[in-house]
């Protein structure tokens, strides 16, 4: 499944040469095993893998950004998602939620690879990244900085059963309430 920002989610067929404009289209038609591959761009969405195994890639974390319009946390595993599930290459911002602005996982251990987690909040925790109830992600080659929380976990917060393996991880300038 192909994503670009000039892509149309009404018409298009997801092809390479015809693909759709938002990530949650791709992410909506895929099936276990699939790809979604996201060209360089700023996409304005929140997205939920859907407990999907898939890996959605985009073109390049510097580049391809994932804009969640203050409207909820960027990017949601909720779904019982397992390492199979993967989401790599990605600045993920302006996220704003609750628990988790930037990601949110509950129940849910997905592989986090060359993401930019940054200016993401949380009214209450885990401005960056929230892990609740038995969530175990890998997060690697990714920075996590510049989010805030209103109580606890400005850049990562896991409880409730949660761990979080980090593998050359930046995590930095990240403010909490408490």
């Amino acid at each position: 499944w192909y994503i670009t920002e000039n892509g149309n989610d009404s018409t298009a067929t997801g092809a390479s040469d015809d693909p759709f404009r938002s990530i949650q289209a791709g992410i909506n038609f895929s099936s276990d095993d699939d790809s979604v591959t996201v060209a360089a761009g700023t996409y304005v969405e929140n997205i939920n893998f859907r407990g999907r195994s898939i890996k959605v890639a985009g073109e390049d974390r510097e580049t391809t950004i994932i804009n969640g319009d203050s409207s909820g946390s960027v990017v949601t595993f909720e779904n019982g998602e397992d390492s199979t599930a993967v989401l790599m290459g990605f600045t993920i911002t302006n996220g704003a939620a609750e628990n988790g602005g930037g990601i949110h996982l509950d129940q849910s251990s997905p592989s986090l690879y060359d993401l930019t987690v940054s200016q993401n909040t949380a009214s209450s925790t885990g401005g960056g990244i929230y892990c609740y109830d038995q969530s175990s992600p890998i997060l690697k080659n990714s920075s996590v900085v510049n989010n805030s929380a209103g109580q606890h976990g400005g850049g990562i917060r896991c409880w409730n059963d949660s761990n979080i393996k980090l593998e050359n991880v930046v995590i930095a300038n990240n403010t909490a309430a408490q």
